[in-house]
């Protein structure tokens, strides 16, 4: 496998802003808005700061994935994904679960509302099973049956018959979902560079382990914006990343 440019790493790079203040998310972007390719602004950041943080974003010249996850009856995401379109974001989830009707739903609305408004469709990407679970929770906790790289590979398979851009997953799946349906972008999630903490994570890997495993996207979130004091600046724990990512 060839090195890889720095530019088409860079090009693979999300950043979770998981912080609470407008200060710190900001901060965080101008520090990083030239070296990566888009903020993913989720739960925390919106419920603390509200929407108006994706203008302010998107006005130093970044993209935004909402990471929102949507998950509803198919008019309510319909409502949902037309509105966040017109916020000009790049990207945005829903959860894959909510099925193919409810995925093409988001998909149409969100190519409408661009059309209407004059903006770039947005990326939309399902959310397969969360980092978080393990195979005990998923079975136990959640009482689903089989595997989760079984059942993540129907999901995906779901995703594709709706015509959305991608899924998100975690590197156990993503080689399969790669084999299977090599068209179909995948967001990478539970990312965690060797010396950083894995936190509430639980199927988590490697970025040089993701990219292997046929990765299009890395999450990367605490570990860039907190990374430990040994290492250094967010800029600095994200030379490191990028140099593992070009890794042979």
């Amino acid at each position: 496998m060839k090195d890889r440019s720095r530019d088409d790493v860079r090009s693979k790079i999300m950043v979770a802003l998981d912080v609470v203040t407008k200060k710190e998310a900001l901060t965080t972007v101008e520090q990083l808005k030239d070296h990566v390719a888009y903020f993913m602004v989720g739960l925390e950041l919106i419920n603390s700061v509200g929407y108006g943080i994706v203008q302010k974003i998107t006005d130093l010249g970044a993209k935004v994935f909402l990471d929102l996850k949507f998950f509803d009856i198919p008019n309510i995401v319909t409502v949902a994904s037309a509105s966040v379109t017109k916020l000009g974001v790049s990207a945005f989830d829903v959860h894959a679960i909510g099925g193919v009707r409810m995925m093409d739903a988001a998909r149409s609305a969100a190519s409408a509302a661009a059309k209407e408004s004059g903006v770039d469709c947005p990326l939309i990407f399902g959310v397969t099973v969360l980092s978080s679970v393990n195979q005990e929770m998923f079975n136990h906790e959640l009482y689903f049956a089989g595997e989760i790289e079984e059942y993540v590979l129907h999901l995906a398979k779901l995703a594709e018959r709706a015509g959305i851009d991608g899924v998100i997953v975690s590197s156990f799946e993503a080689r399969a979902i790669k084999t299977a349906m090599p068209n179909l972008k995948l967001v990478v999630a539970g990312i965690r560079p060797d010396w950083a903490d894995q936190a509430d994570q639980r199927r988590v890997v490697t970025p040089h382990r993701a990219i292997k495993d046929g990765a299009d996207y890395l999450v990367l979130g605490r570990a860039l914006i907190h990374p430990p004091r040994e290492i250094g600046s967010p800029m600095d724990a994200l030379r490191l990343v990028e140099e593992e990512m070009q890794q042979p």
